[in-house]
């Protein structure tokens, strides 16, 4: 305790402190001189705190001070040496607040610590006050933490505090959730409970929901900044709310509030009206005992221990002897009066005012005169109790100059009887009773829209919190104002108050208490940025620089004399005094405030000290002194404190109890004055817009006459003009407030942190969208007309104005419109002085410096900018006047600004005639040529107009000629202009390069003649004949043509969008042609050139049929499929194939799914026509010839039974002539035929019954062979591998460059990853690989083929690389083939040739891109040693150190894969019979135990297994068992089903082969050699016991596609001893 008495200042700085000057002196009006006490600290203040008679100050380093009546202690501690508080070493202090007798200070970290008086638990239920010593728990000596956790959510949180205020018996925090915390007593907390004291921090939760910006605390009332749920319209002036700026909504909710008002009953608090409930009961708060006070003279040293008490049942220190019933409507109140009002009287007799009040008393008489009528927002609360009680002991004092006569007698019967028969009618008048003052503004609906339970417009929401806060809310890290989301202040607000309400400091209109915060409805759209809460009154601080205050005013502390003070009224304000911060003491009110000069001054409003001995008397009271009587001296509005001007440069006030107390900082370097003189400048700026704006822009706006005095386009551009205006003044009004709270805490802001620094563009935006709107209205003649309206209607207001007006005015005493509307650009001239002043404070080197050189550099350019244009709009308005008419006024447009023009003939037309004349006139958007024009008389016959946008500007060279001429070149058109001299064709030049450089988005400060862009995006519509007649084009241009990516839209709908080169459409493009008949429109998605489909491309048709294929010059050519659709009325099918000039010409498939067919072969003319082969759906196989669309000559039909007929048809399934019919049985039938196959056959000829060996039958045999009318496979698809080389940039097969074709896969793969946003990362991946050309041109190597296998497996994975589109197409292809109906097994012949070709083909295409690849079989001599891997399933086959590289093992692990499915099929069908044999005998044989299959196979005893291994246990085989050997070889030899190629398959052959050798080789020697003898059984056994299904089908497979260089090998061994198994288990005897 003794480290506490001592000063902190143990030695005082050499210099003086410059920075957080603390200056401190009593409340006095002008009549007595009192000079303030500075208070000398080695550190700065960074905030003060002052309480009743007691004070806390925040140093740098986050160090707490107290200094006054500590009676916690029994210290008295002079303000000139205040305590340092040791307990909060160690901890970071970023905040204090003083209630009436208790302090707090809030950590960086968001803890509360609270210490002084807890008698009404205001310093909350702290770690060293455990819940059952509350009672003797009167004080808390030492700052104790007090945690904040919020219960409701799982698992409780802390909360994190932001805020602190306190009142005399309760305390209030804002956490960084913008969300409000309560403890201590009395209906000022704003809570929902019915038991106090409140020792936990309980949320508020009427304003949950709700985003606070700031709290208050007045003695026993409340005060809450918050914002409005619904935004403010800027951009509307009310003619209703007028400056207020109130929202356009209100009218609807007030409508709402009245339809809610109806169907509930409120009383006049706002709380729903119960039935009666049984009062509820509190527990006892003692008093604390010390120095002079002694325990008699409390009025809780009466009570006993165990008596209860009830906050809210006492009036003024005494208590209602018992809780009055609810009142109820509907109700006889007559025997509450009678019998109620004398208990009520004989209560209150028992004390006398003596020992109520005091002569001292500084709190307002008319507390005690009157109630506060506390009421319960909970059912258990009666509605009427007394007001409050006075924790204070108020001692009798004689003063003899002050004394007032009090009577003795208890309260007035009548006044109490009033009081009651009011509040009765005002429940039985109507359901919703207003507690509106019949002199407030506004009526009862709108008061209904805040009451408890009625949530205004919108409902209630969590808003972001934000980073900023008002100057009284100092967050953690720094304080900052409260945005709007936008980085910005937040102006819309409303003020909300609860509490105690006897001398109206709510602001209702009213005297009643609320126990619910209730927003006060005067105040909504005023632009609160800061509240402030006396004991007694109520201080709100506007953005306009206003203050409206409400509440006690005995001592004039509100600054007005006005009436009613129980609603917020204004403070009177001398003129030129503009407040920027507020604060409210005990009686007093003081305000900071902007003078004549930089420097803030004082203003001071309230009671006048009376003497310095009287204050010393007062020194050991807590009570609340008595006020002064009327014949008092005290100031009736706001009066300048000399003294202030000594204090130096004034951040922030601060009042409590009788105190009043300043932060000043002194000028370093010039730093303070700068920014007092940017937030003063600012705050004057919107002074001046806001006079304007009432004065001259809402008057205008809303006289009716407006529109017939200014024309419409004028109309239209002053509307405009006003909510620039508007938007203009809210970022004004922003930004000053945001450099008031800057100003609040200066001394631990960044200079870079200034919105001038954060928000330049935001600032830039609106200053010239400002300027724009001031000069349109300008160019277009309205401050003419406007001139005139605001003579008429402004009158006498008109000398108002003209104070407003800077600059000079006309010999008729008009205001200058004109200058009055472009004087705020002057504005940017000071933010670029003040930030110039501003980095002159710091070194150069700084970040500081560099941001404020930033800042200043583009403040600067802004300004030179709009001054240009201000400049630009004068002279285009001087241009019209000179040039009158009503030809002018069709080229005179609001943003249109003139640059010159050519009306003393300097520039004409090249070529033009003789008598002809023409007019040029540049403006800044477009050229303009007259022709036939009088230039001096306005007249002319014709006139062009050409959009700078899609202008090109070209200087011709000078030639022997001596022209000076200039080459214009347009979308449409082309000309040259000549200029007089030189001279003027280098400013024609000139001023249009420099117009184009400002259209197209360039800087415009005169661009070299010729370096205009030549490419650029623009928007234009044609006019011209052509394809584009009408249309209008968005997009990229070069040199006056259509050039790069851009959208074409036409008036009937089309709608292109894609590239185009040199005028024309031309890559890839996105097509619509509306179809207005099938109200569908057709779409085409592909590639074009020279302004038609060429290329790939989908078009997707309005009736349902859609092609994808090849277009060239508008028609299918090439490759495509097209599928009919559902919608089509004929038959509905898809082709597949080769088209020639639109039409089906050369190879391809058409499945008719209608009929059920599927054709295959070659077309001309959109018609059948050639070989082809036809299958059904019923089985029957056709191939033959066609002509003219059907079945013409030769051919032959094979039925599903195979019964054949080879002839001559001469219609679609109509035989006629010769033929010959072979039953499935073999016999024949030879002659004439004639008939439709599926209705009949009519046949004149010779049955037969041949044997084999006759040589007709060998003959037969012959004709009735499958594939001799067939396509060759080398002859289908053709033009698919024809795309696949165009797409290489190739003619033809080989025909092209090799290093065009790998440019034109980089440029296709790069094309497809910026275009396709889409992709995977994996596919991503793959792209990005692929866009490295490999090395194609390096000698073939070993070392090397792996790499181009790799690459070909990477391309084949997209379909954006022309290999792998390639792949994507033959699969495409073979599936519609042999899918479907095509799933003949009489088509596996063509099937597998049809795989073969792909390969021969495709291998072509990789050896043209890999030329060191050898051909088909051919061997590349390379050493073993050198070999980097040897694998069998590879693409080499080792032969004698010669490795074989073939297609089909580099190409076939590409496509097969894909094409397995369909081959596989019909496989499995060719081999369906054979199938079927060997299943059964599978089945048959595999009944048999090992051993016995073992022997019926013939297997020698020496290679049966003995032991088998189950779970790495041996056991030994038995004659009964079962799968029990060679069960690794089986397991291996069933994979080959899993595999797709044929070297996958033979590679499953020969781990088989090694699994079963390595099984065998325990059994036998070393130099053991199989012989085929003794392998054929042993491979049997396996064979079946492997039960592998489809094996016939795997065995054809793998025998059509195998490598033919390993047939003779190892490999081709091992296959044929597999198919001779097949072969044996077919062939096996099932008897």
């Amino acid at each position: 305790m003794e480290n506490r008495e001592e000063s902190p200042v143990e030695e005082q700085a050499q210099t003086p402190q410059e920075r957080g000057i603390l200056y401190i002196w009593q409340s006095a009006g002008p009549a007595l001189q009192l000079c303030p006490e500075r208070v000398l600290l080695s550190r700065p203040v960074l905030q003060t705190a002052l309480g009743e008679h007691h004070g806390l100050l925040l140093t740098q380093g986050g160090l707490v001070y107290s200094f006054g009546e500590l009676f916690w202690r029994d210290l008295s501690v002079p303000v000139s040496a205040p305590v340092l508080e040791v307990s909060l070493l160690g901890k970071t202090m970023v905040r204090v607040a003083a209630g009436g007798f208790h302090c707090g200070a809030l950590s960086d970290q968001g803890n509360i610590y609270m210490w002084g008086e807890n008698t009404a638990g205001q310093c909350g239920l702290t770690k060293s006050c455990a819940a059952s010593e509350i009672t003797s728990n009167i004080t808390v000596s030492e700052p104790c933490h007090v945690p904040v956790v919020d219960s409701e959510v799982i698992p409780p949180a802390v909360v994190k505090v932001v805020d602190l205020a306190f009142g005399r018996e309760h305390s209030l925090a804002l956490s960084a959730q913008n969300e409000l915390w309560a403890w201590g007593s009395g209906c000022q907390l704003g809570l929902v409970t019915s038991t106090f004291p409140v020792w936990k921090p309980q949320k508020v939760e009427h304003l949950a929901g709700r985003h606070v910006l700031q709290v208050a605390c007045g003695a026993y009332h409340s005060l809450a900044l918050v914002r409005s749920l619904t935004p403010k319209n800027y951009n509307t002036l009310n003619p209703e709310k007028g400056e207020q700026g109130q929202s356009t909504q209100s009218f609807v909710t007030e409508r709402d509030e009245l339809l809610a008002a109806d169907t509930s009953h409120y009383c006049p608090l706002g709380v729903e009206l119960s039935g009666e409930t049984p009062p509820r009961r509190s527990s006892p708060r003692p008093k604390p005992q010390h120095g002079a006070r002694t325990a008699s003279s409390s009025p809780y040293s009466q009570l006993k221990p165990h008596e209860h008490f009830d906050p809210l049942t006492e009036v003024d220190g005494g208590r209602l002897s018992r809780s009055l019933p609810v009142w109820s409507g509907n109700k006889d109140t007559s025997l509450l009066e009678g019998m109620e009002l004398q208990k009520l009287v004989q209560k209150n007799s028992s004390y006398s005012w003596d020992h109520i009040t005091g002569p001292g008393d500084t709190d307002s008489l008319s507390s005690y005169t009157s109630d506060d009528s506390c009421v319960s927002s909970t059912p258990s609360t009666d509605l009427l109790t007394s007001s409050f009680k006075e924790d204070l002991q108020i001692k009798s004092q004689t003063n003899s100059s002050s004394s007032i006569p009090y009577s003795s007698s208890p309260v007035c019967l009548e006044e109490v009887r009033l009081f009651l028969a009011g509040e009765k009618r005002g429940l039985q008048g109507q359901k919703s009773s207003s507690l509106t003052n019949i002199n407030q503004k506004g009526n009862a609906a709108s008061r209904r829209r805040s009451l408890p339970g009625i949530p205004t417009h919108g409902s209630p929401r969590r808003h972001r919190p934000c980073a900023c806060i008002p100057s009284s809310v100092c967050r953690c890290q720094a304080a900052a104002p409260e945005d709007a989301g936008d980085g910005l202040p937040s102006l819309e607000t409303e003020v909300w108050s609860w509490g105690r309400g006897s001398e109206g400091q709510l602001g209702h209109g009213d005297q009643l208490a609320r126990l619910q915060p209730l927003c006060v409805k005067s105040m909504i759209g005023e632009e609160v940025i800061k509240v402030a809460a006396g004991s007694h009154h109520s201080l709100a601080l506007t953005a306009h620089c206003q203050v409206y205050s409400w509440g006690s005013n005995m001592c004039g502390q509100l600054g007005h004399v006005n009436s009613p003070v129980t609603v917020p009224q204004l403070t009177k304000l001398s003129d030129g005094l503009r407040v920027w911060d507020i604060s409210a003491g005990q009686s007093h009110s003081l305000l900071l405030a902007d003078g004549d000069c930089v420097q803030p001054v004082l203003l001071y409003c309230g009671q006048q000290l009376l003497s310095v001995q009287q204050e010393t008397s007062h020194k050991g009271q807590r009570s609340c002194q008595r006020s002064p009587n009327k014949a008092e001296s005290y100031t009736v509005r706001p009066t300048l404190l000399p003294f202030c001007m000594e204090m130096g440069y004034i951040s922030s006030v601060c009042c409590g109890g009788p105190s009043c107390a300043a932060l000043a900082d002194q000028n370093v370097m010039g730093f303070i004055s700068a920014i007092h003189e940017l937030a003063s400048r600012e705050r004057q700026f919107f002074c001046w817009l806001s006079n304007t704006r009432k004065l001259l822009l809402t008057p205008l706006r809303n006289r009716e006459s407006v529109i017939p005095s200014l024309s419409e386009p004028c109309t239209h551009l002053f509307f405009s003009l006003c909510e620039s205006f508007i938007r203009l003044s809210v970022l004004i009004a922003r930004h000053s407030t945001s450099l008031s709270y800057f100003l609040h805490n200066v001394r631990r802001q960044d200079v870079t942190s200034l919105l001038l620094l954060t928000h330049t563009e935001h600032f830039v935006d609106i200053y010239k969208e400002y300027c724009s709107s001031v000069g349109d209205f300008q160019v277009m003649g309205g401050f003419h007309s406007l001139q005139k309206l605001s003579r008429e209607c402004l009158g006498s207001q008109q000398t108002m104005l003209a104070q407003l007006c800077v600059s000079d005015q006309s010999v008729s005493g008009d205001v200058d419109l004109v200058s009055l509307l472009y004087w705020p650009l002057q504005q940017l001239h000071h933010y670029n002085r003040v930030l110039l002043k501003l980095a002159a404070c710091y070194d150069v080197l700084t970040a500081e410096y560099q941001s404020l050189q930033q800042g200043c550099s583009q403040y600067e350019s802004l300004s030179l900018s709009l001054t240009r244009r201000k400049k630009e709009a004068e002279v285009t308005l001087l241009f019209w006047k000179s040039h009158p008419g009503k030809t002018t006024e069709v080229l005179r447009l609001p943003k249109r600004r003139v640059v010159c023009e050519s009306s003393n003939r300097s520039l004409t037309l090249q070529n033009a005639g003789r008598f002809s004349n023409h007019w040029f006139m540049l403006f800044n958007d477009a050229l303009v040529h007259t022709q036939g024009a009088i230039p001096s008389q306005i007249l002319f016959s014709t006139h062009h107009v050409y959009p700078l946008t899609c202008l090109w500007v070209k200087p011709v060279t000078e030639d022997s000629s001596g022209l000076y001429a200039i080459k214009i070149t347009c979308p449409e058109e082309s000309f040259t202009l000549v200029a007089s001299t030189p001279q003027e064709k280098n400013k024609w030049l000139r001023s249009l390069n420099q117009a184009m450089d400002q259209v197209v988005g360039g800087g415009g400060q005169g661009s070299s003649p010729g370096l205009t862009a030549m490419s650029r995006t623009a928007s234009y519509v044609f006019t011209g004949e052509g394809r584009f007649k009408d249309a209008q084009y968005t997009g990229a241009w070069l040199a006056g043509r259509v050039h790069g990516r851009g959208t074409m839209k036409w008036p009937d709908g089309r709608v292109y969008s894609g590239n185009f080169k040199n005028g024309q459409e031309d890559g890839f493009g996105h097509y619509i042609i509306p179809n207005k008949v099938l109200n569908k429109p057709d779409i085409y998605q592909g590639n074009w050139k020279d302004g038609k489909l060429h290329g790939f491309g989908k078009y997707k048709y309005a009736s349902g049929e859609v092609y994808e294929g090849c277009f060239c010059d508008g028609q299918r050519h090439g490759y495509g499929m097209l599928n009919s659709g559902r919608l089509s009325k004929k038959s509905s099918g898809v082709f597949i194939g080769q088209w020639l000039h639109g039409k089906k010409t050369g190879y391809g498939v058409y499945d008719d799914i209608t009929r059920g067919e599927k054709y295959m072969g070659l077309w001309l003319d959109e018609q059948r026509h050639g070989s082809a082969v036809v299958v059904t759906q019923y089985g029957v196989y056709f191939e033959g010839t066609f002509r003219e669309n059907k079945m013409s000559g030769p051919g032959l039909l094979v039925s599903d039974d195979d019964t054949a007929l080879h002839g001559e048809f001469s219609d679609d399934w109509t035989v006629n002539g010769k033929g010959v019919l072979s039953l499935a049985n073999g016999d024949n039938l030879d002659g004439l035929f004639s008939g439709e196959w599926t209705t009949g056959l009519k046949v004149v000829g010779t049955y037969t019954k041949p044997a084999y060996e006759e040589p007709e039958t060998r003959e037969r045999s012959r004709m009735l062979r499958l594939g001799q009318y067939v396509v060759a496979a080398e002859q289908r698809w053709v033009c698919v591998f024809d795309e696949c080389w165009r797409r290489l940039g190739c003619d033809a097969a080989g025909r092209g460059e090799r290093s065009t074709a790998w440019e034109n896969i980089a440029v296709t793969i790069s094309t497809a990853r910026r275009q396709s946003p889409k992709l995977s990362r994996s596919q991503s991946k793959v792209l990005e690989s692929l866009e490295f050309i490999p090395q194609y041109g390096e000698q073939f190597t070993t070392a090397n083929y792996d790499n181009i296998r790799r690459y070909l497996l990477k391309s084949c994975e997209t379909p954006h690389h022309p290999l792998g589109w390639l792949v994507e197409t033959l699969v495409t292809v073979f599936r519609m083939t042999y899918i479907g109906v095509g799933s003949n097994r009489r088509l596996l012949r063509q099937a597998v040739h049809e795989v073969q070709a792909f390969l021969t083909h495709f291998y072509v295409i990789v050896r043209f891109l890999f030329p060191g690849l050898p051909a088909d079989g051919c061997a590349i001599p390379e050493s073993l040693a050198s070999q980097s891997e040897s694998r069998h399933n590879s693409s080499f086959e080792e032969q004698c150190g010669v490795l074989v590289v073939s297609c089909s093992s580099l190409l076939l692990p590409l496509l097969l894969p894909q094409l397995y499915p369909p081959l596989f099929t019909l496989y499995c069908l060719q081999e369906e019979q054979e199938e079927a044999r060997y299943w059964e005998r599978i089945l048959r044989l595999n009944k048999q135990p090992d051993q016995s299959l073992l022997s019926f196979l013939g297997v020698q005893e020496k290679f049966w297994p003995v032991w088998m291994s189950i779970l790495g246990e041996k056991k030994q085989i038995v004659s009964s068992s079962k799968d029990a050997c060679f069960v690794s070889a089986i397991e291996t030899l069933q994979q080959i089903s899993t595999t797709f190629t044929p070297s996958d398959k033979l590679l499953v052959i020969k781990n088989t082969f090694e699994e079963l050798t390595q099984e065998i080789k325990p059994m036998l020697e070393d130099n053991f050699l199989w012989c085929m003898d003794d392998l054929l059984p042993l491979f049997l056994y396996v064979v079946l016991r492997a039960r592998v299904k489809n094996l016939g089908a795997e065995v054809s497979l793998i025998d059509d596609l195998m490598d033919s260089n390993v047939q003779h090998g190892e490999l081709g061994m091992m296959f044929t001893t597999l198919r001779a198994c097949y072969i044996q288990i077919q062939q096996e005897s099932t008897t």
